[in-house]
């Protein structure tokens, strides 16, 4: 880990910078989207993500700009949506057009899952589309991750994103993605879920092996989840002086990789970014959570007959 304008940051396989810490922005509504990425970069954050499917890309980029913090200065991450799998190039011009950016400093396919676009009929991609029988109209016979990959190879080129990646990708994605042509670039990311109740760990190191940079999106776990007020949290909080999301966060950072906190609350926004030095006591105390409290998925989508994480 190194650190760059005091704030430590790793390096993706294309040798640029991305903070370690980053905010969030899933489920947030404009007027809070907007005023979380204001405050989050006021007060020393310099990597925002988003996605065009969290339908906020508009708010976020006017956050951007009313920051007073320059766009140079900034990592801007927004994601592929399934519907428009087959044209990403156009699916990324649509997200600058609404950010209100030039490019972006990182593109992710956001699931392996292309979409039907038959049943939508408003010219609205920013959907579930969903079939007679109201399930999601996965596209499978026709279209596929790789497909996507390979039309996104040129993009990096198009200087309207820095570095191109993957998100809710398995070993078993990733491998078939590489396998499908040597010449394809590797990705730069892959975000997927990691917090104490879903640590990740073979993921996590076959994608290290790979040179691929992982991204915990949920870090906390989720709105129903019990893990902020785990004892064992809890206790080590208390020794550092920190708050409990402080201690999720700064876990995944001493794992190795970004961590992505959300939040609409300013106060937990600023104190999200407080870096911690977590012994490896207490990380391993940590990993062994899974042990008392199980394991749990909080984000898993039905995208039958797409079987998603295996």
């Amino acid at each position: 880990m190194s650190t760059t304008n005091e704030f430590p940051s790793l390096k993706l396989n294309t040798g640029a910078s991305i903070p370690v810490i980053g905010l969030g922005t899933w489920k947030s509504p404009d007027e809070d989207a907007y005023n979380a990425v204001v405050s989050a970069l006021q007060n020393g954050y310099r990597h925002i993500d988003t996605a065009a499917i969290y339908g906020n890309e508009e708010a976020v980029g006017k956050g951007i700009r009313d920051s007073g913090v320059a766009r140079d200065e900034i990592f801007v991450t927004t994601k592929l949506w399934g519907t428009q799998q087959r044209d990403p190039e156009a699916a990324l011009d649509a997200s600058l057009k609404r950010l209100g950016l030039d490019y972006v400093d990182l593109y992710l396919i956001h699931w392996p899952v292309p979409l039907k676009t038959a049943s939508i009929k408003d010219g609205n991609y920013m959907t579930f589309p969903k079939t007679a029988d109201d399930k999601i109209d996965v596209d499978i016979e026709e279209w596929n991750f790789v497909k996507t990959w390979e039309k996104m190879q040129h993009l990096p080129q198009t200087g309207k994103t820095r570095a191109i990646g993957v998100s809710n990708f398995s070993v078993k994605n990733i491998e078939e993605l590489l396998a499908a042509n040597p010449d394809f670039i590797v990705p730069a990311a892959n975000q997927i879920e990691i917090h104490p109740q879903l640590p990740q760990t073979e993921l996590i190191d076959y994608c290290k092996s790979k040179g691929i940079l992982i991204e915990a999106y949920s870090p906390l776990g989720s709105s129903s989840s019990t893990i902020l007020t785990d004892p064992t949290i809890e206790e080590i909080a208390s020794k550092y002086n920190a708050e409990p999301a402080n201690i999720l966060i700064n876990w995944g950072a001493a794992r190795g990789y970004v961590v992505l906190p959300k939040s609409v609350n300013p106060k937990r926004v600023k104190t999200n970014l407080k870096l911690l030095d977590l012994s490896a006591e207490d990380v391993a105390k940590i990993d062994k959570l899974t042990e008392s409290v199980g394991t749990k998925r909080y984000v898993s989508p039905d995208f039958t007959p797409f079987h998603i994480f295996e």
